[in-house]
């Protein structure tokens, strides 16, 4: 009997240490460690699943587009649903699909529209059982014509610029 409670709790040990797998939440994260809980991502065989949350977002309409923004003291982040199609798949070495369903817009807590140069993107790794994103900056505006000859990922890494975390309100995702 004990080999086979040894055998289960390794095995669920196992889950919990794979960072795709199951139901994660999804959380931004300022530089203060304070974080706020934006969706839940499911996992299943590769494939996953978003579920955005209603709470923390506020709508705004944003130069003649609706918009969910989070609403902070100097900075709104506005999410970006990526608009093409997208496999929603993933593997331990590509979370690409992932990364294009959280894409974000910063803009001034004052200002009335969106400059697509103020894109957020966060590429994702592995890290002790979750996956943890780090900032970059891009410009949205690669996104505004569909992707040609059916490439559903146009965004290429000359297109990201690793951001300085201190300049940014949220410069964190986790899933975990």
């Amino acid at each position: 009997m004990w080999k086979w409670i040894s055998v289960f709790g390794l095995a669920a040990w196992a889950v919990a240490a794979d960072p795709i797998h199951g139901t994660r939440g999804v959380f931004l994260q300022d530089g203060g460690g304070t974080r706020i809980r934006i969706a839940d991502v499911t996992f299943d065989g590769g494939r996953y699943s978003v579920s955005m949350l209603e709470a923390p977002f506020t709508d705004h309409f944003l130069s003649m587009r609706p918009f969910k923004c989070l609403e902070g003291p100097a900075k709104h982040w506005c999410h970006v649903p990526y608009p093409y199609e997208i496999a929603r798949r993933v593997t331990d070495e590509d979370l690409t699909d992932l990364e294009y369903d959280f894409l974000f817009l910063w803009k001034d807590a004052t200002d009335y529209g969106i400059d697509m140069w103020n894109g957020v993107y966060y590429k994702l790794e592995a890290d002790d059982g979750r996956l943890v994103g780090r900032l970059h900056e891009m410009d949205m505006d690669i996104l505004s014509a569909p992707p040609e000859g059916g490439n559903l990922r146009p965004v290429r890494e000359v297109d990201l610029e690793e951001s300085d975390p201190a300049s940014h309100w949220l410069p964190v995702l986790v899933v975990e």
